[in-house]
């Protein structure tokens, strides 16, 4: 199975300027998915797609493949991310390139591994599914069947719908969030469904270690205590 491997990476963040290639540690964040990127052993090929003049020299100098410039229609603040990848699968149509999934790797969360990459992808080739996406547990104090939404009368009702709420903790079910650290999806299913996840869905438990999605100062700060407790 051939799969390509997509970092997005636009050039108008606002929450922190120039975020992708802002230095973490003394490299460029995007550096640290290029990284494992480098040590997969699964994906097909790894590209860039940037619609900035200034992460696209960086990427280049640090030897990443980037066959076009995003338009910018595709870079703003409310793009969303389907029609990235759907633009970069058409350019290699174009070229009568194809490929059979997709691998996404978001910047953002820049502590993944090439081993957690190709896991992910085996797993994927093997569950027979639309798409795979990397997941944590969600705490138990935050488990659905323990929260609750106000209704029309201002009182509140849980948010499952449930009548009776699951009074222990150890008869709540297991539940799963995204961590935004992968995806994977058939390219059928992003060009012929327009959906990055379709109808069936695997997961892959991500490992707690360096689980951070950088999207505010305080995220990056946090990035930096772990790579310094990391050198310790």
């Amino acid at each position: 199975m051939t799969i390509l491997g997509i970092i997005p990476a636009r050039g108008g963040s606002k929450s922190i300027p120039k975020k992708n290639i802002k230095e973490l540690d003394g490299k460029p964040l995007l550096q640290y998915t290029l990284e494992a990127t480098n040590n997969s052993k699964l994906l097909s090929r790894v590209i860039l797609s940037s619609d900035d003049d200034e992460i696209i020299s960086i990427a280049k100098n640090l030897k990443v493949d980037v066959p076009f410039k995003r338009p910018s229609h595709l870079a703003e603040d409310a793009s969303p991310t389907l029609p990235v990848i759907q633009h970069a699968l058409q350019f290699f149509k174009f070229q009568n390139i194809h490929f059979d999934a997709v691998c996404l790797l978001q910047v953002t969360s820049p502590f993944k591994t090439g081993d957690f990459i190709d896991a992910s992808i085996k797993k994927f080739i093997e569950s027979d599914c639309d798409a795979l996406i990397s997941v944590q547990k969600v705490p138990a104090e935050y488990n659905p069947h323990w929260t609750f939404k106000a209704n029309e009368e201002g009182f509140l009702n849980l948010t499952t719908n449930d009548k009776q709420i699951i009074s222990r903790r150890q008869d709540l079910p297991t539940v799963y969030h995204r961590d935004g650290l992968i995806y994977i999806t058939k390219t059928s299913v992003l060009l012929e469904q327009n959906s990055i996840y379709g109808n069936k869905i695997a997961y892959i438990e991500s490992p707690e270690e360096g689980q951070i999605n950088i999207d505010t100062m305080d995220d990056w700060h946090k990035a930096e205590a772990y790579l310094k407790s990391k050198q310790k």
